[in-house]
């Protein structure tokens, strides 16, 4: 997890502000949608764009908060082959804790110490932080998504062989294909290609 939102970034968030201090015993549930204005708020590059629900579920024990969010939708990525973008499906759960406090901190990865004189937390950046972590290490478009030019480049370093194409809108486009010698130390790529 990350520090707490700066001030100035806080006015874009407000709605995301969770007032711990006046919730009653018991629990709170609170919906979100995040979309293209929340990612570009938010400023990482990472992701930029995307539609995602997030459930969170607010439980008030007798020493703390659990806060428990679920997470589902689709988030804009760039695809690992061919750089193009792609939306990219993901679905989390995650929850921490929180507890009053002298000052802002976080103990470890599931407790959070709010300032008690406060009394809020705002959840943008963990929402945030959930979705990234809920992006898997390689994504990349189904067979036949990529992008057709830069696919075909790739596939021409890669293997070492030149290609001569037609033409690229004709689905029954016919492959020439000139041999050279394979460089060996493109063995390892060429691995890696044949794996995807």
């Amino acid at each position: 997890m990350s520090p707490e939102l700066t001030s100035e970034a806080v006015g874009k968030f407000d709605k995301y502000e969770i007032d711990l201090k006046g919730m009653q015993e018991g629990s709170a549930k609170y919906d979100f949608v995040l979309d293209d204005t929340f990612f570009a708020a938010i400023d990482v590059p990472e992701v930029q764009k995307g539609k995602v629900n997030v459930t969170l579920l607010v439980k008030k024990t007798s020493h703390a908060f659990e806060l428990s969010f679920h997470t589902k939708g689709v988030v804009v990525v760039l695809c690992d082959r061919c750089l193009d973008e792609m939306e990219q499906p993901i679905v989390a759960d995650d929850a921490f804790r929180v507890k009053f406090g002298a000052e802002y901190s976080e103990e470890s990865e599931d407790l959070v110490i709010v300032p008690e004189e406060k009394g809020t937390l705002n959840v943008a950046w963990f929402m945030y932080e959930f979705i990234a972590l809920a992006i898997p290490m390689k994504h990349a478009h189904a067979p036949g998504g990529c992008n057709s030019t830069m696919n075909r480049t790739l596939h021409r370093y890669l293997r070492g062989a030149e290609y001569e194409w037609g033409d690229s809108d004709n689905d029954e486009c016919e492959e020439e294909m000139v041999e050279k010698p394979i460089d060996p130390r493109w063995n390892e790529l060429k691995k890696i290609l044949d794996n995807n």
